[in-house]
């Protein structure tokens, strides 16, 4: 099963304080093993919401959001994309990120919809057309 690890933001990830030395090299350490697992897909840190912007979509009208946003608990400062076999197995790698105690202090983890998740309404065109764009992108299961 594929999961999306959803670092949430903090203070400091908002005020654009970056990582230290230490922290970058614990982190790039766990990245190795992750990868040496054949766990993560993907994973990346995002700059903070002052640097981003929102669309709200509403009927036909589009109004666009610059940043900051408001409710720092809400917003994500970095994401991992990982093959697991189960959520507890997700749940037991992520035990292991070496966040400290002025960094994260919430990680969620959802997992990705499958094809099969979406029934009868995923018809066999609908299938068709999701993995060529798969294959076109290099994703292809």
């Amino acid at each position: 099963m594929k999961v999306m690890v959803i670092v949430k933001a903090t203070a400091d990830s908002e005020a654009g304080q970056l990582p230290t030395h230490d922290e970058l090299a614990a982190m790039g350490r766990f990245n190795e093993e992750l990868v040496e697992a054949g766990v993560m897909l993907a994973g990346e840190g995002l700059h903070p919401s002052e640097r981003g912007v929102r669309v709200r979509f509403d009927g036909v009208t589009r109004s666009v959001i610059e940043g900051p946003f408001a409710g720092t608990g809400e917003l994500v400062a970095g994401f991992w994309l990982w093959q697991v076999r189960s959520l507890e197995e997700a749940v037991e790698w992520l035990k292991r990120a070496p966040f400290g105690s002025r960094c994260v202090k919430t990680v969620e983890i959802r997992p990705v919809f499958t094809m099969d998740d979406f029934g009868q309404a995923f018809t066999p065109g609908l299938r068709e057309q999701e993995q060529r764009l798969r294959e076109r992108i290099g994703t292809a299961d």
